[in-house]
């Protein structure tokens, strides 16, 4: 079910982020392999199903093409960059009251944890009103239900980022939403810091072409969205953030009606990193309004 929150102050102090001693984490600019989109051989509309598809059909009908990037880190960079702008943000000193259990139970989640997230969203954005509208819980260990992305993508593009606010709000707001501004962020936090193995990649919006944009069909039981898929273009600035901690949140806007900056993210295999415990982690998507 979504939530929604109006503006409101927040005036708890933050605690300090203390990075996890760890011998082990790799910082420092990367460079390791991305997945970009390769069409289908038949150039047929490209198309993904989210759940089991109907027999006889593919998960997917288009695949990959590697690249090897250049990936930076933003770790002591954070305040260089803005949602506005380059489509991701990097919060520091962020305090929760969820614990591990929270993360264990979908009713704890969203009473517990989007209360956070809505704060941070309304603090962060400027926003008038925030509606959170799912999570994914992510896990990298062998047979997980949803396990990261290692291929180069954005949840939605222009039309799917509208039939989310007609999903969600009755007809006439939805009608004066779709007048304003209207954004969809997720907020990203690691659920076992500090992030080791999968850590995300994102790229800097002002880098990558519209033209390198590819609507797929996400094909839902019910409905069918779109998200976007991405081609490699030369010239793209791919940044992560090393070892991330319990008190960072990552903010990776996949739509902005009014200024356009949207992240094209991807997990990666860091080529430094140790075999070890498997990155798990939560994203939270909220159209954000105003």
């Amino acid at each position: 079910m979504a939530t929604e929150t109006q503006t409101q102050t927040q005036t708890t102090s933050p605690a300090p982020t203390t990075l996890t001693p760890h011998p082990t984490i790799p910082r420092g600019p990367v460079t390791a392999s991305l997945n970009f989109y390769l069409p289908p051989s038949d150039n047929s509309k490209p198309f993904n199903y989210v759940e089991q598809p109907p027999r006889g059909e593919p998960q997917r009908n288009y695949s990959d093409t590697t690249h090897e990037v250049t990936i930076q880190d933003i770790r002591s960079k954070e305040a260089t960059f803005n949602i506005d702008t380059h489509a991701f943000a990097a919060i520091q000193n962020v305090r929760s009251d969820a614990s591990r259990a929270t993360f264990e139970d979908d009713s704890a989640i969203k009473r517990i944890y989007y209360r956070e997230v809505e704060q941070l969203l309304l603090q962060e954005t400027g926003a008038k009103k925030i509606l959170l509208f799912d999570h994914t819980i992510r896990l990298a260990t062998p047979g997980a239900t949803r396990a990261p992305v290692n291929r180069v993508h954005i949840d939605q593009t222009a039309p799917s980022a509208a039939q989310r606010v007609r999903f969600h709000l009755p007809p006439a707001e939805a009608d004066e939403a779709l007048k304003g501004r209207y954004r969809i962020i997720n907020v990203w936090r690691p659920l076992n810091p500090p992030i080791v193995a999968y850590p995300l990649a994102f790229a800097d919006s002002t880098s990558v072409p519209d033209e390198a944009m590819v609507g797929i069909e996400h094909r839902y039981p019910d409905r069918t969205g779109e998200t976007a898929a991405v081609k490699y273009t030369e010239g793209q600035r791919w940044w992560y953030w090393s070892g991330m901690e319990e008190g960072e949140r990552l903010l990776l806007q996949c739509f902005d009606s009014e200024k356009g900056a949207r992240v094209p993210h991807s997990a990666f295999v860091d080529p430094r990193s140790e075999e070890g415990v498997g990155r798990e982690s939560i994203e939270v998507r909220a159209l954000v309004f105003g």
